[in-house]
């Protein structure tokens, strides 16, 4: 590409420098390609079930207190055990429940009650996983090469985020929920080979029997690291008010018009912002502030979602609308593609922001409690969403859909600038140097 040097993209030295890590990663991208395909599929069939859009911002919040625990339980596993297999377990859960909804949805038996319930098992299985295999990267790559395995990841998300809403949309319109959840299944057999060809990925160091006390060990080193704390902190902020993502199947029937479709489209568009910016991530890799860095993206964030909130406000007085108005069948382009766009740029900064952040507490966290503080990494990372489900499903429930992604990027803005500025450790964090 003219005018594009080599080191503006990404770095693909963890592959060649890990086999183990490109097996892993590839199993990785495929499970979360399926994954994404149940999260939609199951936000549509409850809301064509119901046609609540609180009933779906529900999904994510009956999921919040056992994806918590598990998250927490999952990280005290990963440093009492080994790794692999503790990865292997959980992920057997998580493939065993999303089968058991392709099941239900080939013999027509799904309800609500049984979406939720398996939504939950879902959510807290995938938890351990995830925090499992946080704490095993940082054992199969050399410290410098941690940035660039973090911008991996956010290509898994944008492929994963960018393909499969878009791609469950289409297929709940044109093939139903069965399929949907069963290509899913099929998916998630990758996963499986990435992990059972580990090594073997017992913690170094000393290691504490899972327990209250392995958990109040963990929270013994949170409480004396405080760089780690406050990206905890301005994370939890970001995903509580900058998450519109329940209010989409809504606007694509009320606001933006599309019904599943764009629903889909929406949803990809974040994941599209951070697949391009995981692409161009090369000079990411150079930031040694990161401190700087994770604020600097979250205010652009928030920014970003602000504007997504003032386009729905912007069809809701029926700008650009199409004759009509735009409904399931009508599509209102021009706000659709504003939105897309807001959406991608919001994603692109949450990326890098996540890049920053999972560098952080790889490098700086020891391993004998990596597995721990990358449960409670989870944990923030996952539950804020649902947290934000919650807030934009009751907001817009109370007032309009467009209020509470407006809202929510003024008070972003707002919250990290303040708290950022309170914390000049934060700010002068060196990634040459790696302070928790």
């Amino acid at each position: 590409m003219p005018g594009l040097k080599r080191h503006h993209f990404i770095d693909l030295s963890p592959f060649r420098a890990s086999p183990a890590f490109a097996r892993l990663w590839i199993g990785s991208t495929l499970s979360g390609l399926g994954g994404q395909l149940t999260i939609v599929a199951v936000m549509l069939h409850v809301y064509a079930l119901t046609g609540d859009t609180f009933a779906v911002s529900m999904i994510a919040v009956a999921g919040l207190l056992p994806m918590i625990a598990a998250g927490l339980y999952g990280g005290m596993l990963a440093d009492a055990f080994d790794r692999r297999i503790v990865a292997l377990i959980a992920a057997t859960v998580t493939f065993v429940s999303t089968l058991l909804l392709a099941v239900l949805a080939w013999g027509g038996l799904e309800s609500v009650a049984w979406l939720y319930v398996l939504s939950v098992v879902n959510a807290a299985a995938n938890s351990v996983v995830l925090a499992t295999k946080s704490a095993i990267t940082p054992r199969l790559l050399p410290r410098d090469l941690l940035p660039a395995a973090a911008a991996l990841q956010g290509i898994t998300v944008g492929i994963m985020v960018m393909a499969g809403p878009a791609l469950a949309g289409i297929l709940v319109a044109f093939t139903g929920y069965a399929w949907t959840y069963t290509i899913d299944v099929v998916l998630m057999l990758s996963l499986f080979l990435g992990l059972w060809t580990l090594p073997a990925l017992r913690p170094e160091g000393v290691t504490v029997r899972p327990g209250l006390e392995s958990l109040r060990d963990g929270m013994r080193f949170l409480k004396s690291a405080s760089n780690i704390r406050l990206q905890y902190v301005l994370d939890i902020i970001a995903m509580t008010f900058g998450q519109p993502i329940a209010l989409f199947p809504a606007i694509g029937v009320l606001v933006l018009g599309g019904g599943p479709v764009t629903t889909g489209v929406l949803t990809a568009a974040i994941a599209l912002g951070a697949f391009l910016s995981s692409l161009f991530s090369g000079p990411v890799g150079r930031v040694r502030r990161h401190g700087v860095g994770i604020e600097r993206a979250i205010l652009v964030y928030g920014a970003a979602i602000g504007l997504f909130g003032a386009v729905l406000l912007a069809a809701a007085a029926g700008w650009f609308a199409p004759p009509g108005g735009a409904d399931a069948d009508a599509v209102n382009v021009p706000l659709l593609v504003a939105a897309i766009l807001a959406l991608a740029v919001a994603g692109a900064a949450d990326n890098v922001s996540a890049i920053f952040r999972s560098t952080m507490m790889q490098s700086a966290v020891p391993d004998a409690v990596r597995g721990r503080l990358q449960g409670i990494f989870i944990v923030v990372v996952a539950g804020g969403p649902r947290v934000g489900a919650l807030y934009a499903g009751v907001l817009a429930t109370a007032t309009a859909l467009w209020v509470p992604p407006l809202l929510g990027g003024f008070v972003i803005i707002g919250l990290v600038a303040i708290l950022v500025r309170l914390s000049p450790r934060f700010r002068a964090y060196d990634a040459l140097h790696p302070v928790p």
